[in-house]
């Protein structure tokens, strides 16, 4: 009798689904990995709404994993805000280029929009108060920060126009906060397009009540 021979992979041992093999991340990639995910459920449901568990579940880890790398939930919120905060801060600070004072102003409103358009789970955990102390500070110390910045380039304005540029920490506040708030007023309504905003915001800040412009109008090279 000749032997056939048979091709062991039709054989019933080899029917069963074989078992995918998963990546093993890197540390470096499962801190990010985790600061994504806690921002995220930090965003939409705060701190006290999310638990370390749900972290490691939308991760596929263990909690001690969590914990590894950050200590706990607390830990892993404190990076969360001081990398946001960092973000906003060097997006505005490194957005006042222009030598014009209006077109500053615009520029700072564009660079806060621009935030809480691209980093909106960000923003959204910026604006809210935090339950632990922050090495960064807050939110309202952020914005005094940008302040500074501006003041700075308020106080040579003033000085050139014969303004007393010791006013200019009060007009630095005022501004940077009215684009601050108006933000947060824009996170969820997102009308009128930015332009628009950043165009009426100006428009405030340039003219004042009383010297409104009827459709203000956005002098740099940037009009989106």
């Amino acid at each position: 009798m000749v032997a056939v021979a048979t091709d062991s992979s039709s054989t019933p041992s080899n029917d069963k689904p074989r078992r995918v093999r998963r990546t093993r991340m890197t540390g470096a990639e499962r801190r990010q990995q985790l600061l994504e995910i806690g921002r995220t459920l930090f965003a939409a449901k705060g701190f006290e709404g999310t638990s370390v568990e749900e972290i490691a579940a939308k991760a596929g880890v263990s909690k001690p994993v969590v914990y590894e790398h950050f200590g706990g939930k607390e830990g892993l919120y404190a990076v969360v805000v001081d990398r946001e905060m960092r973000r906003l801060l060097e997006m505005v600070t490194s957005s006042l280029t222009a030598g014009h004072p209006r077109e500053l102003c615009e520029q700072a409103a564009f660079a806060l929009l621009d935030y809480i358009e691209e980093y909106t789970d960000g923003f959204r955990i910026l604006v809210r108060d935090s339950p632990i102390p922050q090495s960064t500070g807050s939110f309202a110390s952020l914005i005094s920060d940008i302040a500074t910045q501006v003041e700075d380039i308020l106080g040579r304005e003033f000085k050139s126009r014969g303004f007393d540029p010791k006013l200019a920490p009060l007009y630095a506040q005022a501004l940077v906060g009215m684009v601050a708030l108006t933000g947060q007023w824009w996170l969820d309504v997102r009308k009128p397009k930015k332009a628009e905003v950043a165009a009426h915001l100006v428009n405030l800040a340039w003219h004042g009540l009383d010297g409104l412009e009827a459709k203000p109008h956005l002098i740099g090279r940037r009009k989106a």
